[in-house]
């Protein structure tokens, strides 16, 4: 298993690298699930899967395991693979576990600044900001959760870090889905600028704030779950 480094550019987290083949597979059906092409409840086969990616049921496997780590989907045994639910009431308490995992993180991660968290930061928001231009908003997604991790892995909590990226998963799954119309991937990439400004001062009340406003805002849920956020 490799270190807790990001990979860049990809939407399989990086401490569970998957060979090749497997890999195309989960990238297909996890971009299939995001998008909502693949819609919750919908059987997963490995016959036919393997069928359609021209691959061996072992491969598939591979694949709906690492799918299953994300939270993606359900393996129930006898009752085979499926789609997993994305639910309100799950997505309240993923934004909420989330924020307590960042929130506290982010204090541990000025503490431990790393040399190059800023410059790491910038490029990714970069990037984002060139996928936004470009129009991928599933790319915008995994370089979102590329930066969130990339702050906490400073927090150096790495036990943390799987439930961190499915919390992020599982978010940017409900927001896409609850989307109507065109999404403005440009404020969405923008709106990290503020936390890197924090970061770079080493301004812990304002980075904690900032990210704090940051989760309860992408989505609004209303008073009731973040009272304080301004909706």
């Amino acid at each position: 298993m490799p270190d807790d480094s990001i990979t860049r550019r990809s939407n399989r987290p990086s401490y569970s690298p998957l060979p090749a083949k497997a890999a195309v597979a989960f990238d297909q059906l996890k971009r299939d699930i995001m998008l909502g092409e693949l819609r919750a409840g919908e059987p997963l086969t490995e016959l036919d899967l393997a069928a359609r990616f021209q691959c061996s049921q072992g491969t598939i496997r591979e694949a709906l395991l690492q799918l299953q780590e994300e939270g993606l989907v359900r393996r129930q045994g006898h009752r085979g693979t499926q789609v997993s639910a994305c639910t309100v009431d799950e997505a309240v308490e993923m934004f909420r576990v989330r924020q307590q995992i960042e929130c506290n993180g982010i204090v541990r991660t000025l503490r431990h600044k790393s040399r190059t968290l800023v410059s790491d930061l910038q490029e990714l928001a970069d990037d984002m900001a060139e996928s936004a231009n470009s129009g991928d908003e599933l790319q915008l997604a995994a370089l979102d959760r590329d930066f969130h991790r990339r702050i906490f892995r400073d927090a150096d909590l790495p036990a943390l870090d799987p439930i961190l990226h499915r919390c992020l998963v599982h978010n940017h799954r409900f927001k896409i889905s609850r989307s109507i119309g065109t999404r403005d991937l440009m404020a969405t990439a923008l709106r990290h600028r503020v936390i890197i400004e924090a970061i770079e001062q080493s301004d812990v009340a304002a980075a904690t704030q900032a990210l704090h406003h940051h989760i309860a805002t992408i989505v609004d849920f209303g008073p009731t779950v973040f009272p304080d956020a301004d909706q």
